[in-house]
């Protein structure tokens, strides 16, 4: 059965607090010895495996093992913790947890496991436990600063004559993200095209923001690339990050020094609706929220007032801090493309009829939502803005 999954989880402030580092050792010790397995006792036995995850977990619903919901996968680490050795038997579990948030968020107990998941992963790298495609997805990002692994300038989507012109410092920078620069490179530029009115600028040398990197455990490494990023906003001067996808904005915002001011697109948007001047369509839509730009960050009303300021929306069965994942993020669609799809396809089950099409504000979620093979046209929230404005 395919009981597999791959998934960098969304870090958040609270994140930070768990310890993740190893027991003390002896130096005589062996090298399996020295691999010992320690987060903060007290996030995992906040869990009293009492199974309301159980209902709501998007990958067991498709999986149906034990192992792949959220009491199983805190069973598992606190078996970690009561001195079950870290091996990789325990990947399969804690790699399918897409992080979605739903859990957390209908936990009685107040449970957060998507940051218990997340401190797991980064204990066992620690203990050198990964996956190849972990591996090979650290390799990319500090190789070539994109997940994909892309030769590609990241601005090939900008002629040269507009990569000239950039301003050299701004207030408001716009962060493209990887998915946007190498898979959706018309969204980068529509949304560009977009927020050059308002004086905003990109930086001169943007790298992957290290969300798949906080996601799969590899935290040094994002740190490096953190610093990076960082050290390229303040050669700009800015103080407003501006980003279009989910999975940026909540790495920008949680993970990042607070100083900095992180908005998602939809909530630019949501704020400069008068200067867009955007004309009425005689369309109705629908709308996915993204986990972590919903759940996570609890950015429901701005996208859907963009939305209604341009068409009609009518809603999916689903939504808000109930709309189910589209099982894209975290690799799990890397690592586990069928338990990916299968997630997808529940999704949009929720679809309503009568609808043109189904919008979005995360590439990530276009993608996996288009592959699911819905004959409902999915687009992202600049498309709809871009129509408006033609």
């Amino acid at each position: 059965m395919k009981n597999e999954g791959k998934k960098e989880t969304e870090q958040t402030k609270e994140t930070e607090k768990i310890k993740i580092t190893p027991k003390n050792i002896n130096e005589n010790e062996s090298e399996s010895e020295k691999q010992s397995f320690e987060v903060d006792r007290r996030s995992v036995y906040r869990c009293v495996q009492c199974g309301t995850c159980r209902s709501v977990c998007p990958v067991f619903d498709v999986v149906g093992w034990e192992s792949a919901n959220t009491r199983g996968r805190m069973l598992i680490i606190k078996s970690l913790l009561e001195g079950r050795p870290p091996s990789e038997d325990v990947l399969s579990s804690l790699a399918s947890c897409t992080t979605c948030g739903i859990c957390a968020s209908k936990c009685p107990a107040g449970a957060n496991p998507p940051e218990v998941v997340e401190a797991a992963r980064a204990q066992l790298v620690k203990c050198g436990i990964t996956t190849d495609a972990q591996k090979n997805l650290k390799s990319a990002i500090i190789t070539y600063g994109n997940s994909f692994g892309e030769t590609r300038a990241r601005k090939h989507w900008l002629s040269g004559t507009e990569r000239s012109k950039l301003p050299e410092k701004s207030d408001y920078v716009y962060f493209v993200g990887c998915f946007d620069s190498y898979r959706y490179p018309e969204f980068a530029k529509k949304t560009f095209d977009i927020l050059q009115r308002f004086g905003v600028t990109l930086l001169p040398d943007e790298h992957c923001c290290a969300s798949p990197l906080l996601r799969t455990g590899f935290r040094e490494d994002a740190e490096k690339v953190m610093q990076h990023n960082l050290e390229q906003i303040r050669k700009v001067g800015a103080h407003t990050i501006i980003t279009s996808c989910a999975g940026c904005y909540t790495t920008l915002k949680n993970n990042y020094p607070e100083e900095l001011k992180v908005i998602s697109l939809p909530e630019f948007l949501a704020e400069h609706l008068e200067e867009l001047n955007l004309k009425k369509l005689d369309l109705t839509v629908t709308y996915h929220d993204p986990c972590h730009l919903g759940r996570h960050n609890k950015v429901y009303d701005a996208p859907r007032k963009v939305i209604q300021s341009i068409c009609t929306l009518k809603e999916m069965k689903n939504i808000k801090e109930n709309a189910r994942c589209c099982g894209g993020g975290g690799g799990v669609r890397t690592g586990y493309p069928d338990i990916s799809l299968e997630l997808a396809r529940n999704r949009l089950k929720d679809v309503p009829e009568g609808v043109d099409y189904i919008v979005t504000s995360c590439p990530l979620c276009v993608r996996n939502l288009r592959d699911a093979g819905g004959n409902i046209e999915v687009i992202d929230i600049v498309e709809l803005v871009a129509m408006a404005i033609e």
